[in-house]
């Protein structure tokens, strides 16, 4: 067999898309140069990698077993780009980040501070939740991730670098926001908003609940930080959120931090990379960079202990 390394990209669109149309609109290709590249690969391989079925194609167990090596393949050519560069030193680069969608609201700093010191670096910035995360660092070429503690036995290399405390959160007008203290069993007669089972977030305070025996009541499940927020002030129920995410509403007094017992959730901030990957000069500069200056540029105070 003869494969391209662009056949290879190709195919990785397809599969990842399911559909050559769109992944010529990722490619910017036409879908005819899409389908030909792909015909002249089942030719390479011999065997058939797609099923037509109506307008969609599926791929056969050929396909699956090629993408698997093609997902190596395009590891192990980024490795080799990696080193290469490195004799270059740190003049340019690409970096390519998954951040959780909590630390989207302190990323972005973080990245423009690193950009300034390295003002020819290209920053692609991708947001999900944890689980689509961790799927992501074993399955594709990202650089790093910022995201909460992952599984301690996943095949990851994780580093702390920032605190990442989670509160619990009401409407100003809420009878709990004038308490001065408020015991955690207290919580066990109201109802929370929380993120969908993925998150991060929702996992840790449902194990914090847990641990202190109480019952977590979960009433109603949100896909973003900002539904969250936007339901606890018209006052559907609490929230449990990091205080990363609350500064503008605090600053306008449009969510109240509350002063419960056992809270904040003390969690931590993680840099994180697969086990095994040769990081690239850019990405091991940001990787020190965040565990050298994402206190100072991040921390914050939480307004209930002050």
């Amino acid at each position: 067999m003869h494969l391209t390394i662009r056949q290879l990209q190709i195919f990785d669109a397809v599969m990842r898309r399911q559909s050559f149309t769109r992944a010529a609109d990722v490619l910017h290709l036409t879908q005819p140069a899409v389908s030909m590249q792909m015909r002249q690969l089942e030719e390479q391989v011999g065997v058939p990698l797609f099923d037509q079925v109506g307008k969609q194609i599926q791929p056969t167990d050929a396909g699956r077993e090629l993408h698997r090596h093609a997902i190596i393949i395009a590891a192990k050519m980024q490795d080799l780009s990696a080193a290469m560069e490195e004799f270059s030193g740190l003049r340019r680069g690409e970096l390519d980040l998954v951040v959780a969608s909590t630390a989207n609201y302190f990323a972005p700093k973080l990245i423009a501070a690193f950009c300034r010191q390295h003002a020819k670096v290209q920053v692609r910035l991708q947001v999900s939740n944890q689980e689509r995360i961790l799927d992501m660092l074993t399955t594709s070429n990202k650089d790093l991730a910022i995201m909460g503690q992952p599984p301690k036995d996943s095949e990851l290399v994780a580093q702390t670098f920032l605190d990442n405390p989670l509160v619990v959160i009401a409407a100003p007008t809420h009878p709990l926001a004038a308490k001065n203290r408020i015991m955690l069993k207290h919580l066990e007669r109201e109802t929370f908003i929380t993120r969908e089972p993925g998150s991060g977030t929702r996992k840790a305070a449902e194990r914090h609940f847990s641990r202190y025996g109480v019952e977590f009541h979960s009433v109603m499940e949100m896909s973003s930080n900002e539904a969250i927020k936007q339901a606890v002030e018209a006052g559907l129920g609490l929230g449990i959120l990091s205080l990363h995410t609350l500064e503008l509403e605090l600053a306008m007094q449009r969510l109240a931090v509350l002063n419960v017992e056992r809270f904040p959730i003390m969690r931590q901030w993680f840099v994180v990379h697969r086990k095994g990957k040769r990081l690239s000069t850019v990405a091991q500069a940001f990787l020190d960079f965040l565990i050298r200056e994402a206190r100072p540029l991040a921390s914050l105070q939480d307004p209930a202990t002050t």
